[in-house]
This record gives C-alpha cells, structure tokens and sequence, in this order.
C-alpha cells in the first residue's frame, strides 16, 4: 500500500556504497572467505587426528565462525564477512564465514626453523702454531683469528713466538721508500725556505753541496748491505787517454769523504785521515784504501753524513767573509764558496756512478746547481789549457794580450736547464772572453759537458757541434776533459 512506509529488509555495508566501490568490496571479501575456507580444509588433511586448539579454546561456546578478526574500514558486525547478492542483502547460501588464519610455525613440522649445528671443535696445536705468522700480520679469518687468541692465553711457547712475530712485522717495512723521487728532500726544503726564510740560511755558493749530500745519503739508505760490496769503475782523463780504477760503492764513499776533509781542515775541523794526511785528493784517496785492513762496509756511512752535515752547518754561521777562505788542493787551490761547488760536482757525479752499479734512479742535479757547476769549470779551463800547453799537449798561444784585455775566445754553447753561453779565452787565462774576439764555437747539452769535465766521456766522444777553428775548438775539449780527476 501507498500511505505505509515499507521497512527495508537487513542490507549488507557494502550496499550503502556506490555500486562500482559495492563490486569491488564484495570480490575482495569473496576472495578472502574462499581464502580462510581453503587454509583451513588444508589443515584439515595434514592433521585429521589432532584437535583445533582454537576449537578447544572456543568449546562450545562458539565456532571458528565466530574468531574474532580485522574488520574492514567501514564495515563492522556480521556483516563485514556476509557476501550478497547485491539486492536483498541475504548472505549467498554456500559461502563460507571463516577468517583467514596463518598456519602456526609450531603445528607445522616442516616449516619450523632448523636448530644451529653445535660449533665443531678447535684447530689442533699443530694448525694454531702454523697460523701465528698469518696472525701477526693480520691476515687470518675472524674465526682463525678467535682461535689463535684464545690458544696464546693458554699455550706459552706459542704466546712467545707470536710475540716476536708481531715484532718482525714492524721491521719489515724500511723507513725510506725506494719510491720516493731522489729530489724530494730539496724540494720541500726548497718550499719551506720560499715561504719562510730560514733563521740562518745556507749561503747560495753551498746549496749545490746540500742538496747532493742529501740525495747521496738517500740512496744509500735504500740500498742494501750487499749492495755495499758491488764493484763499479771510476773514470777519469789523464793526458791523452782514459784512466780507470776499480772499487766499491763503500770505497766511494771513503773517497768522497776523504776529499771533503780537504775542506773541513780548511774550516778548522778534523781532518778524517788525521793532521799528517797529504793534500793531493789522489793521494789522500789511495792513503785511506791502504791503510783498511779488509775493504770498507757501510759503516762508513755514518762518518761521511756527520762530516757534510757538519760543513754546512759551519759555512751557515761562519759569515759572509768565510766564502773566500782558501782551500788548498795540493797543486792547486780555490776559495771556499768554489770548493763547495767542485765537492757538489763530484758528489753528484759519483753518486751517479753508484746508482748505475746497484740500478737506482738518479736525475741530474736542478738547473741552477748545474749552471754553478758549469761556471766553475768554464772558469776553470782558460788555467788548464796554459798547463797542458807547457806541457806540450795543446797548440802553441797566437795572441797575447795584456792581462784583463779581451783575447781569442771559443764561445760555448750549453743547452739544458743548467745552460747558457760562455766565452773562454784561449792564449791566457789571464786575458778575458769575448764574443768579439770568438775564433770558434762549440755546443753541448749541459749533462754531456759535465759527463766530459768528470771524465766519464772522451773527448773524441762528445756529440758537438762545431763550427770554426779546429785547434781551438780540440784544446778546449781536452781542456776540459782534464779537469776530471780520481
């Protein structure tokens, strides 16, 4: 009838939603019913002997219809698990009400976790004592490394040996690394001393002889004890013709030192072969090797840095006037600032020697050392080549001049970073070079002109260019050539 409100019957949640959301809430809660129904009918059969513990929790007083579980959001009571047909809101006959549950780990067998296995037991005494050494230097495993240590509390001979292992460890790595570049000392010293000047600085005419005392005693730390012992050959140019002599890398050393002491005596220090030594650095040398009763080690080292190390700190506080002070060579002498410099030379080109004997990487000095060093020697010539023509071993003068006049000159051309030009006088050492007055010309790379001051190349062997006359430019070469010495 028309005028009686018709009660509507008892309607599912999900038909007070808009029929697209209504679908999809009653697919899920279908799928989660068949779910729980399905889960349930398996536990069923796996264990058709074994009561339901929620069954025996609940008793009688509910089914697993009735469990308690999540309701969704929006839907509560009975009705969040009825399925309907969308229309009277009657629960589909057939369809399960059961909650889904997870099978319990504990009524599964299969699924439970397995038990850990019991650790196995310890490495025997023999295997522990054969990882000590791995130990000590920390490449065992961590389970290695428990064992190891729980053994050393309780084994003393082993805790011993470990111990002394853990102490090896720490000499195997030397404190100068063979990879270091020869020249780094000087750098940073170079560094340091740019940005901060130093309270008593080396005087310029000494840094030459600083620097390659340091390099030397750089490779000789690196070196080994046999090392020490490795044969090289010392070159040098005597007259007309190349001399030679054997010796070791420890006699070197003595050498160097004993020549250095030539300098030390005249600073008023000790000399190393005492105050009746002769004066002649040949003599002196050939002194120290006669007087060693079996052939120097290295225990020469230390003496030959103490004594460089003491003559450049005493060239620091000596003075400005020091740098003049003479230093006498036997048949010859040179002031100070120059003895250096022939002492960085020979430093430097011995050094050389040594690290071709024992295959050790060792540049040419820096640029300005080598510009010193060239210097001194072009200074050096003009005096040498007077010598080897009262000798009888160079051409006769052709033009003298009043001394400090310019005279006949060969005009050298260095190429390289210690490079530049200079121009030697020929008749005089007394006479000046002059471009105006060059009669020849000759050009070399700065490490090949030191190569033939030191003796280590002929004359005849020199790669130069030439260009003038051909006397001029022999009795110069040869000139310098004989500036080298044992």
């Amino acid at each position: 009838m028309r005028g009686i409100p018709r009660i509507p019957g008892q309607r599912a949640a999900a038909d007070d939603l808009e029929p697209p959301a209504a679908d999809v809430l009653r697919r899920a809660l279908e799928g989660a019913a068949r779910a729980a129904q399905a889960a349930r009918e398996s536990r069923e059969r796996e264990e058709p002997d074994e009561p339901d513990e929620r069954d025996e929790q609940h008793g009688d007083a509910g089914t697993a219809d009735e469990a308690t579980v999540p309701e969704p959001d929006g839907v509560t009571g009975d009705a969040a698990w009825a399925v309907t047909d969308g229309v009277t809101g009657d629960t589909a006959p057939g369809t399960a009400h059961e909650p889904a549950h997870p099978p319990d780990p504990a009524e599964e067998p299969h699924m439970r976790a397995p038990a850990p296995e019991p650790a196995g037991p310890p490495p025997s005494h023999s295997v522990l004592k054969s990882l000590l050494g791995a130990w000590a230097l920390a490449a065992c495993s961590p389970e290695e490394t428990t064992h190891v240590e729980d053994h050393l509390t309780e084994c003393a001979p082993c805790a011993d040996e470990a111990l002394k292992l853990r102490d090896a460890v720490g000499l195997l790595q030397a404190d100068r690394n063979l990879d270091l570049p020869p020249l780094l000392r000087s750098r940073v010293l170079e560094n340091c001393l740019d940005r901060r000047a130093a309270r008593i600085p080396v005087p310029v005419w000494a840094t030459p002889y600083d620097a390659e005392t340091a390099r030397l005693d750089a490779l000789l730390r690196d070196i080994g004890d046999a090392e020490w012992h490795a044969p090289l050959q010392l070159k040098w140019f005597e007259k007309e013709e190349t001399a030679t002599r054997r010796a070791t890398v420890a006699g070197v050393i003595g050498h160097l030192m004993t020549v250095d002491g030539l300098v030390a005596s005249a600073l008023g220090l000790d000399d190393p072969l005492g105050a009746s030594a002769p004066q002649s650095p040949t003599d002196r040398t050939e002194a120290l090797w006669r007087a060693a009763h079996s052939p120097p080690t290295r225990t020469i080292h230390e003496p030959w840095r103490d004594q460089s190390h003491t003559l450049i700190r005493t060239v620091s506080f000596a003075g400005r006037g020091v740098a003049e002070l003479s230093v006498s060579y036997g048949e010859f002498a040179l002031p100070l600032r120059d003895a250096m410099i022939d002492r960085a030379f020979e430093c430097w080109i011995h050094g050389w020697d040594i690290a071709n004997a024992v295959v050790y990487p060792y540049p040419a000095p820096s640029g300005p050392h080598l510009h010193a060093m060239i210097n001194l020697a072009t200074q050096l010539i003009p005096s040498t080549l007077a010598a080897r023509r009262r000798a009888g071993l160079a051409s006769p003068a052709q033009q003298l001049v009043v001394p400090g006049s310019p005279g006949r000159s060969l005009h050298l051309e260095v190429e390289g970073a210690g490079g530049g030009d200079w121009y030697i006088a020929l008749d005089s050492p007394a006479a000046v070079g002059s471009a105006e007055r060059s009669v020849a010309q000759v050009a070399l790379d700065d490490v090949e002109f030191c190569q033939l001051v030191a003796g280590h190349i002929s004359p005849d062997e020199a790669a130069a260019g030439q260009d003038g006359d051909r006397d001029a430019i022999r009795d110069v070469l040869f000139a310098a050539a004989s500036l080298s010495r044992l």
